[in-house]
């Protein structure tokens, strides 16, 4: 098994930047791609990031140019580092880890306000 948790969530204004951690631990080896989902309020979870255990990474659309999503093995932690954040980028962002086994391990979520 695999447990995720997250941090760095929080509130911050139009324009700025917020990093979201998230550290496995159990049998991680049997994890091949990590990723960030949000879910918005009356919206439905959509994946944010992704990257595999080979490196090649994935972004929505609307976060591409913004959002970067990047690991340290060493401390089995990976990384979403979003930059100029707007007011619909307000979600809960849980952090995935899709395993080999073809199940989905789940963090509990951290909430991300951007608000002036």
């Amino acid at each position: 098994q695999v447990q995720l948790v997250e941090s760095g969530g929080g509130l911050v204004q139009p324009g700025g930047s917020l990093r979201l951690s998230c550290t496995a631990s159990g049998i991680v080896f049997s994890i091949h791609a990590m990723g960030w989902y949000r879910q918005a309020p009356g919206k439905q979870r959509e994946l944010v990031a992704s990257l595999t255990r080979s490196g090649s990474s994935n972004y929505v659309d609307s976060v591409k140019g913004r959002f970067t999503i990047s690991r340290d093995n060493a401390k089995n932690t990976v990384y979403l580092q979003m930059n100029s954040l707007k007011p619909e980028d307000t979600a809960v962002y849980y952090c995935n880890a899709g395993l080999l086994s073809g199940s989905d391990a789940w963090g509990q979520g951290t909430l991300v306000t951007v608000s002036s």
